[in-house]
C-alpha cells in the first residue's frame, strides 16, 4: 500500500517545536510518532505540557537519546530544532540514517556545515529544508505576481527589510541566543535568514555581486563568553551598474519590525508582517503607486494604494502558514524524490549571511560575492 503519512520525529525540546507540533497534526498527511532529548524526562515533560492543549491520540512517545529517535523503524523525517552549533551533526546523522531532514535556521553556523549537511542528504536520496514558514505561505503567489507585472512595479531599484524585536531585560542571561557556543550569528542568524531571505526570493533566488555587512551592536551572555551580533545590518548589490540594491536591518535591540518593502520605477509594495502574520484570518500586502500632480503654486501627492489579500489564517490554523511548511515537506517525502530547490534556497542564505559577517569582520568592506 502507497504511504499516505509521513511520520515525524522532533529532536529537541525548544520552544518552537510546540507550535509545530500543532502544524503536524493539521498538516493532514502527517503524524508526530516521537520526541527526543538527551534527557528522557525534559521530553516526557515538553510531550505532557502539549498533549494538556493539543491532544494527539496515540501521544508520541519520548526518547531519551537522538540517537534512539535515528533509530527508531517508524520515523521518516526528523524535525530540528536544535541550536545551530548542534545542526550540522545531528542533520548529518539523520541523513545518513535515512530519515529526512527538516532543519531550523540558520541553518549552519558556516556555509562548509551546510553544504555537508546537504551533500548528505543527497547521497540519502533524502529531502532538506529549512523551518522558514513564510516561504510556504498563499500570500507568495499574488505578491510574485505583482513584482514581476511590469506595469504595477515596473522595474525593482531597491529592497528593504527589517526583522527586530526589543528583548526583555533577562535576555543574555535566560536565552541561547546570545549564547556564542550555541548560536555564534546572535541576531543575524536569527533574524536575518528571514530578511535576507526575503530579499533574494524577490530577486528569484539571483545572488547578489557585492555585500556590504556591518557589526552595530554586540553583546555577550550573562554567564561571560564571546560576544554575538545583537544589531547588524547588510547592503545587498545585485549586478554592476544600475543594478537593484537591497538593505536589511535585524537587531535584539528594536521594537518589533517586521517589514519589507519593495520600490520600483512604477511603483511599490509594502508588507508590515512577513515572518509572524499579525492576527487575522487574512494575510494582506499594500501596492502603492503616487502620483505626484502640480499645479501653479500647488504641488500635490496623491496617494494611490491598493490592498491584496488572501484567505489564510495567521497561525493555529489548517490553513497557516507553518501547516503549510509542514504538509509541503510530508508530501515531499511520501512523493520519494527530493525537491533540490529547497536546499539551494537554504545555500544562497547561508552564503550571503556569511559573506555578511566576513565583511564585518574585516571593517565593513565590501566583499565580492557572485560574478
Amino acid at each position: 500500500m502507497a504511504q499516505t503519512v509521513c511520520r515525524y520525529g522532533i529532536m529537541g525540546t525548544a520552544a518552537i517545536a510546540r507550535k509545530n507540533w500543532l502544524a503536524i497534526r493539521d498538516a493532514g498527511n502527517a503524524r508526530l510518532v516521537a520526541v527526543a532529548s538527551r534527557d528522557r524526562e525534559r521530553a516526557r515533560s515538553f510531550i505532557a505540557g502539549c498533549q494538556a492543549t493539543v491532544p494527539l491520540d496515540p501521544a508520541p512517545r519520548a526518547l531519551g537519546s537522538y540517537e534512539e529517535l535515528l533509530a527508531c523503524e517508524d520515523v521518516d523525517a526528523i524535525y530540528i530544532p536544535l541550536p545551530t552549533a548542534l545542526r550540522w551533526q545531528w542533520a548529518v546523522e539523520a541523513a545518513r540514517a535515512g530519515k529526512h531532514v527538516l532543519c531550523e535556521k540558520p541553518c549552519a553556523a558556516s556555509v562548509a556545515e551546510l553544504e555537508s549537511m546537504v551533500a548528505a542528504c543527497a547521497a540519502a536520496n533524502v529531502q532538506f529544508m529549512d523551518g522558514v514558514m513564510w516561504m510556504h505561505s498563499r500570500r507568495l503567489e499574488p505578491l510574485r505576481n505583482v513584482l514581476d507585472d511590469p506595469a504595477t512595479v515596473g522595474e525593482i531599484r531597491r529592497i528593504v527589510s527589517h526583522f527586530t524585536f526589543n528583548a526583555p531585560d533577562d535576555f543574555a542571561a535566560a536565552n541561547i541566543r546570545m549564547d556564542a557556543e550555541l548560536e555564534p550569528l546572535g541576531c543575524l542568524g536569527d533574524l536575518g535568514w528571514y530578511t535576507i531571505g526575503m530579499c533574494l526570493w524577490i530577486m528569484h533566488h539571483r545572488l547578489p555581486t557585492r555585500v556590504t555587512g556591518r557589526l552595530l551592536q554586540a553583546g555577550t551572555a550573562a554567564r561571560g563568553g564571546a560576544p554575538v551580533p545583537v544589531e547588524f545590518a547588510g547592503e545587498l548589490l545585485f549586478d554592476e551598474g544600475a543594478g537593484v540594491s537591497a538593505s536589511f536591518f535585524t537587531s535584539f535591540r528594536t521594537s518589533n519590525q517586521q517589514l519589507v518593502s519593495v520600490a520600483g520605477s512604477h511603483g511599490s509594495v509594502r508588507i508590515d508582517d512577513f515572518v509572524l502574520p499579525h492576527v487575522g484570518n487574512e494575510l494582506e500586502f499594500t501596492v502603492s503607486q503616487p502620483a505626484f500632480v502640480g499645479d501653479g503654486c500647488r504641488f500635490d501627492m496623491e496617494r494611490h494604494d491598493r490592498r491584496v489579500a488572501v484567505s489564510e489564517y495567521a497561525s493555529a490554523h489548517p490553513t497557516a502558514q507553518e501547516t503549510n511548511l509542514f504538509r509541503t515537506f510530508a508530501q515531499l517525502v511520501i512523493g520519494g524524490v527530493p525537491d533540490p530547490r529547497w536546499p539551494a534556497v537554504s545555500l544562497a542564505i547561508q552564503r550571503v549571511m556569511m559573506a555578511c559577517v566576513e565583511s564585518a569582520d574585516r571593517g565593513a568592506v565590501e566583499v565580492r560575492l557572485a560574478d
